[in-house]
């Protein structure tokens, strides 16, 4: 074999996610490999302000008989077909094999109807609007955290027919649970396991987590910063957030979004200024997500924090709550891949063995980075163009 030196661009290797402890297979050579397979549809990118079909659209009837309310900004209202149902719930039988168990699950679910026009995506949104929206999320982690037996709360929006979406009207969902759930309990696990077995350098000027103890997303976002010009990772950044394609990505354009200038833990803990910026980085990451490939681009976005927030007036310090580990933090999963027609699927080695991807990370961050902050339906033409 010649005898060449590692080249992350070019030769294969794996990658590991300190959150999940899973590896991700990244394999560059392949972006050259040409596609024969599947091509999405195009996505519908001209719908109507107000669609009278919509049951998410203002005053409209909804699937399930109630009237939407005749909103005039961000609204949210309990799903009609929700996922999980309310407590008490019943106990659950007697298991028939150690192997064979259940665990019963109550909660409740909610709709948060971004804006009351039918046309308007985060990407198309006013900053204001979106900071209406983080608004909301904030209502319900608080309202519903405090309900009884509630334990976790997942805010998270699908966009996109090919991401499950079933109603184009902007809206995401927040199902809020009895029990913690699988992914954000792993990442947890795995927080906790870094805080308690780290040694970090004491001259280190990276944030800290509750007690002083080392935080994983606090150091590696704290990393990501501070090598921005050399590890290329980085999409977007203001005076309170980073949006970076992460070092571990599965997803081809994936974003890790979080707030990098000290350890937070959940939403309703933002200042009213990181609230702001907030919104701001969100205008930023969905506006370049959309003129990528100049399309309403599709993506799973999640929101991972303490899995139940405090009460109102209690400081982070004063609250000694392991759970408070937590680093808030934002995924974007989006599939697209290739184009506006071409996406990334999970399957084969993907199913049976462990996720891979073609492009690297650092590949997709500076194509995104390339990407405009104004919309591409916003853009001035050319004088070529018109």
């Amino acid at each position: 074999m010649e005898d060449t030196e590692f080249d992350p661009s070019t030769h294969p290797h794996r990658r590991l996610n300190p959150l999940t402890n899973e590896h991700v297979l990244v394999s560059p050579h392949r972006t050259k490999r040409p596609w024969l397979g599947q091509v999405e549809p195009p996505q519908t990118t001209k719908l109507p302000e107000f669609d009278p079909d919509c049951y998410l659209c203002p005053g409209n009837t909804r699937a399930g008989g109630k009237q939407t309310d005749k909103y005039e900004s961000t609204f949210a209202f309990e799903n009609d077909f929700a996922a999980v149902l309310p407590p008490p719930g019943p106990a659950a039988p007697p298991s028939p094999h150690p192997l064979l168990a259940t665990e019963p699950v109550q909660g409740g679910c909610d709709v948060i109807c971004f804006h009351p026009r039918h046309d308007l995506t985060l990407a198309r949104l006013a900053i204001p609007d979106i900071r209406k929206v983080i608004n909301e999320w904030v209502r319900i982690y608080l309202l519903r955290g405090r309900q009884e037996g509630i334990n976790y709360v997942q805010i998270f929006e699908n966009k996109g027919a090919m991401m499950g979406c079933s109603n184009p009207h902007p809206h995401g969902q927040a199902w809020s649970l009895s029990v913690v759930p699988s992914l954000p309990a792993t990442e947890i696990k795995n927080l906790k396991n870094y805080a308690s077995t780290t040694i970090t350098d004491p001259s280190s000027s990276a944030p800290r987590g509750p007690h002083g103890r080392p935080c994983l997303l606090c150091e590696y976002v704290h990393f990501e910063v501070s090598v921005e010009h050399e590890s290329g990772r980085v999409v977007a950044k203001n005076d309170h957030w980073v949006a970076l394609v992460p070092w571990w990505a599965i997803w081809p354009f994936e974003i890790l979004l979080l707030p990098y200038k000290r350890h937070i833990s959940n939403i309703a803990s933002l200042t009213t200024e990181e609230k702001d910026a907030f919104a701001q980085i969100m205008s930023i990451v969905t506006k370049r997500y959309d003129n990528l490939f100049s399309c309403s681009f599709a993506y799973s976005l999640g929101i991972h924090q303490r899995p139940t927030p405090r009460a109102e007036g209690t400081s982070e310090d004063q609250d000694d709550d392991d759970e408070d580990i937590s680093h808030l933090h934002l995924h974007f999963d989006p599939p697209l891949l290739r184009s506006a027609s071409v996406r990334k699927f999970l399957v084969g080695f993907e199913l049976m063995a462990e996720p891979q991807r073609d492009l690297t990370p650092e590949q997709a961050a500076q194509r995104l980075r390339s990407c405009s902050e104004v919309h591409y339906l916003d853009a001035i033409p050319s004088s070529e163009e018109k």
